[in-house]
């Protein structure tokens, strides 16, 4: 079971990780030096890259701790933290596939026309959308962390 809790781990250091790069780094870093077209094409080419990351973080991350549920007997069998953690899970990857099919979609499609004022819009809705999932795998990341002391 070593092994799955190691993905699971990495799984999660990227797709939070990522976030909370993305958020508190290169978003105001871009917004400081790039014009809007050029800061929008970046964010563009980022987010496809992101993306694909983040797809395969969420599919590892589900696996792994749905495996690890099972190893405990079910999901009767673990403790309470477990399932909070399980729920929060699904709440982002809700959040995430919200993101890349309607919000992401968009974005690109905006992007490619030069539609800088909708693109722009469509950014500030992911913006908070990565902030909102950005603070649930934080909070996730703790209920791990202390879920047992308690």
């Amino acid at each position: 079971m070593a092994i799955f809790k190691l993905i699971h781990l990495l799984s999660v250091v990227v797709w939070i990780g990522g976030m909370f790069f993305a958020y508190t780094v290169l978003r105001p870093s871009a917004a400081e030096v790039l014009q809007a077209p050029e800061r929008l094409q970046l964010w563009d080419k980022v987010f496809c890259r992101f993306f694909n990351w983040v797809w395969i973080a969420a599919f590892l991350t589900l696996v792994s701790g749905l495996y690890m549920i099972y190893q405990y007997g079910g999901v009767r069998f673990v403790p309470h933290y477990v399932h909070l953690m399980l729920l929060l899970g699904i709440v982002m990857l809700l959040v995430f596939v919200y993101v890349f099919f309607v919000q992401y979609v968009r974005f690109h499609l905006a992007v490619a026309a030069k539609d800088w004022p909708k693109a722009g819009a469509i950014l500030a809705t992911i913006r908070k959308l990565v902030a909102s999932n950005l603070l649930i795998g934080t909070m996730t990341f703790c209920v791990a962390v202390l879920g047992a002391s308690f």
